[in-house]
């Protein structure tokens, strides 16, 4: 029988004795601190870049690199302190001031059997990829000094609560809410906070009639395959050890990725006649997005069925948002991202059961009890992150404009946000 998992892997381990210290433990979250920032630089700056118009990528490559730089900065001075330290009385809600500028972290103080120096590395690359994957919903628009202000804002108002409530010991920690990588914490508000930000900034100019494809589908599937990659270290760390669970983790997200290239392929395929790469690698990231909160706890077989309804899930959402609700999710980050997670994160509650192959409920809980647990943290979580965003957006826009002049807007924002143009032709 399969040794049941640790339900929340990724919540802070208390510290504990120089004994305790692995190498091969040390040795794995270094290398996935590294495949998890690889997601970002250059992976989804590549990916994202390939998919808005030539006049726009160098403002989104840009983008992906300020927000690594920024979000570093922020998880120093305070965010990880916030997020993984202890609140005392409020330590359900946020935690504590007790590591800002990481004081008390040390080289040889320990988390589990990391040193503790390693574990901030780790969650910092989260932290970066977050505020990062937002920026397709407001993709080819928004002012650059706007969407610095909002990324750090939001950082550390949505971001590293939520990451305390859910990672750091917080209240749905204590309810046992599942979430072994991200699904909740990452994909679900990147999601609504993407789809909250086109909503406040409207549509593109010619938004739908004007058709906007990709200008270099090879950049975004270059960018797909690094995500990929980066996805071993962003579920296969999230065991937190070098071990048969970090093992499963890497193995089940693959399948999942691989199932939601070819669901997404076939639908496209039955649909519109053909297949379409830019559908393929889509459907690969929908795959990716939806195992995250399900990695530590199901096995290959519920990898392959989430991997499979993520592609038909995730496609009927993107058609409906963009067809039917006409609403400009530029780079469709909530019906991929977010849609996934919140699909992910009900099915861990199901799948993740014993008596349907998986490793084990949160401890004395029912499916329909650990359901209930995933629905309350899926709406208080969307709706934290729904409100915070609409406010620091609205306070924004007040204060210094959230988006580009009409003119600015056709003539792209690498000249006129950055004086740069990505070709000479």
């Amino acid at each position: 029988m399969v040794k049941r998992l640790p339900v929340l892997l990724l919540a802070l381990p208390p510290a504990a004795g120089a004994d305790d210290f692995s190498a091969a433990d040390t040795a794995w979250i270094l290398t996935t601190t590294a495949l998890v920032l690889f997601m970002t630089l250059p992976g989804l700056a590549l990916f994202y870049g390939g998919l808005v118009r030539s006049k726009n990528v160098l403002s989104i490559l840009g983008q992906c690199v300020a927000i690594a730089a920024l979000a570093s900065v922020l998880w120093l001075i305070g965010g990880y302190s916030l997020a993984f330290g202890e609140g005392g009385a409020a330590n359900a809600f946020i935690g504590g001031l007790d590591k800002v500028f990481l004081r008390q972290v040390g080289t040889d103080s320990l988390s589990g059997s990391l040193p503790e120096i390693v574990f901030v590395a780790f969650q910092m690359t989260f932290a970066i990829i977050t505020p990062a994957l937002v920026v397709g919903g407001f993709a080819e628009r928004m002012r650059f000094a706007a969407v610095l202000w909002f990324s750090a804002l939001w950082l550390l108002l949505v971001y590293v609560p939520v990451c305390h409530w859910v990672w750091g010991g917080g209240w749905l920690a204590d309810l046992g809410v599942m979430d072994f990588a991200g699904g909740i914490v990452v994909h679900l508000t990147c999601g609504v906070a993407a789809i909250v930000s086109a909503l406040v900034l409207g549509p593109r100019r010619g938004f739908p009639q004007t058709p906007m494809p990709p200008h270099n589908m090879t950049l975004t599937v270059t960018g797909a395959g690094m995500l990929w990659v980066g996805w071993y270290g962003f579920n296969g760390g999230s065991a937190l050890a070098a071990s048969g669970a970090a093992g499963m983790a890497l193995f089940v997200t693959h399948i999942a990725a691989a199932a939601g290239v070819l669901s997404w392929m076939f639908i496209e395929w039955w649909r519109f006649g053909k297949p379409s790469v830019l559908g393929m690698v889509t459907g690969m990231v929908a795959g990716l997005g939806t195992i995250t909160p399900a990695s530590g706890f199901v096995g290959p077989a519920g990898a392959l069925v989430l991997g499979i309804l993520a592609g038909g899930v995730c496609f009927t959402a993107t058609q409906w948002i963009k067809r039917v609700l006409h609403i400009d999710d530029s780079l469709d980050v909530f019906p991929v991202h977010g849609v996934g997670g919140i699909f992910g994160s009900l099915a861990t509650g199901v799948l993740a059961a014993e008596s349907l192959g998986g490793f084990g409920l949160a401890e004395d809980h029912t499916i329909g009890q650990q359901l209930g647990v995933q629905v309350l943290a899926l709406v208080s979580v969307g709706a934290w992150c729904g409100l915070w965003t609409f406010a620091l957006l609205k306070l924004l826009d007040g204060l210094l404009g959230l988006r580009v002049t009409p003119e600015a807007e056709t003539e792209g924002l690498d000249i006129t946000e950055h004086e740069e143009t990505a070709y000479h032709l």
